[in-house]
């Protein structure tokens, strides 16, 4: 076994750049996994600078001196963040008062068209089935807004610091843009000098993490706006706040979708019953989701992201149980750098070429 195990190690370790990349992933791991809530400004900070690095580096080829162009960008970007904040994001919080408050009514409404399933179908479901699932949905209802009272009670003490982070951010972001060479140089002096397999690796995976990054905000705010767009065309209560719910799920792929079916579905049912405005409804929704799925997808992403949809699934689940929120948005990244590294991972076949060459 002891053999085994060191045959193991010399085959997959004997190169040093092999060991420097093993390092780095390593401690870049741990420092997320133990210090993910204390690094979150910066975590934030790094990935609005690597959706806002396109349009300043397209000005900086064009002459523009980078600081200015930074500058310009930034300004640009919250600026628009606070018209939303202004004008979309008040509507959006009355929605969602508003919804809450309709939630009993919506249950109760709900619970009365399950219990006449017993009467409509008695060969299928019984009343104590019906019973059963009843009171296993009001435990489950309960525990959840309990949970939800003490995240806004939670959210109090936080406005301080989202007070801070309001400030810090964009001061992370603009030197992020602003000094990008600087920064990635001063890096480089804590990598050790063995470090080609870790550039390889990570010239890749930069190429591809801009193009995600970019890539999700245009699709939530293509599908967020269309979204919101169709449900107020067809006079749905809650379109905005049911918009930028159905924006906001194309962070986790394929699961996102599924689950923001239901609150769409719910509202739809509760306003128009089982009629053909529901059925309306669902046909736009879908179409909206395998337009998403079909042509933005392909279209934003290309072949950045040649994973398969079991692959993407299980990076989300693993990478989300790992780090919460930033593991289901860097869901796809990871699991593209597992790949990347699994493919430039140097191997020296020693008993394969032993064999060949008997």
């Amino acid at each position: 076994m002891w053999n085994l195990v060191r045959s193991w190690y010399q085959e997959k370790f004997s190169d040093p750049q092999a060991v420097t990349l093993a390092m780095i992933l390593v401690v870049g791991f741990a420092v997320i996994y133990f210090y993910g809530q204390l690094i979150t400004p910066l975590l934030v900070a790094i990935v609005l600078a690597y959706m806002l690095e396109w349009p300043v580096a397209q000005m900086a080829n064009r002459g523009m001196p980078r600081v200015l162009a930074a500058s310009l960008v930034l300004l640009t970007f919250v600026g628009a963040m606070a018209l939303f904040c202004l004008v979309a994001l008040p509507q959006i919080w009355n929605q969602g008062i508003s919804l809450a408050r309709e939630l009993p009514e919506m249950f109760s409404w709900a619970q009365g068209q399950v219990l006449t399933l017993p009467q409509l179908y008695p060969e299928f479901i019984s009343e104590s089935q019906i019973h059963d699932l009843m009171q296993n949905l009001n435990g489950r209802l309960l525990a959840w807004g309990q949970q939800v009272l003490q995240v806004s009670l939670g959210s109090l003490i936080d406005l301080v610091a989202l007070a801070v982070y309001a400030i810090l951010v964009p001061l992370l972001v603009f030197f992020f843009l602003k000094d990008k060479r600087e920064l990635l140089r001063g890096f480089s002096r804590f990598v050790p000098d063995n470090r080609e397999l870790a550039k390889k690796v990570w010239a890749e995976m930069n190429g591809q993490i801009v193009n995600y990054i970019r890539g999700k905000a245009i699709e939530i705010l293509i599908i967020g706006v269309t979204s919101y767009l169709t449900f107020l065309f067809m006079d749905l209560r809650y379109a905005a706040l049911l918009g930028l719910v159905v924006g906001l799920s194309v962070l986790i792929p394929y699961i996102g979708a599924t689950v923001v079916t239901i609150p769409v579905a719910m509202v739809g049912l509760f306003q128009w019953g089982w009629s053909p405005q529901f059925g309306y409804l669902l046909l736009a929704y879908g179409i909206i989701q395998a337009l998403d799925g079909n042509v933005l997808v392909p279209l934003l992403f290309s072949e950045a992201v040649n994973l398969h949809p079991v692959a993407i699934i299980v990076s989300v689940l693993i990478f989300g149980g790992l780090w919460g929120f930033w593991g289901v948005f860097f869901a796809i990244p990871l699991a593209t750098l597992v790949k990347a590294v699994v493919n430039a991972w140097p191997s020296t076949d020693l008993p394969a070429a032993a064999g060949e060459q008997g």
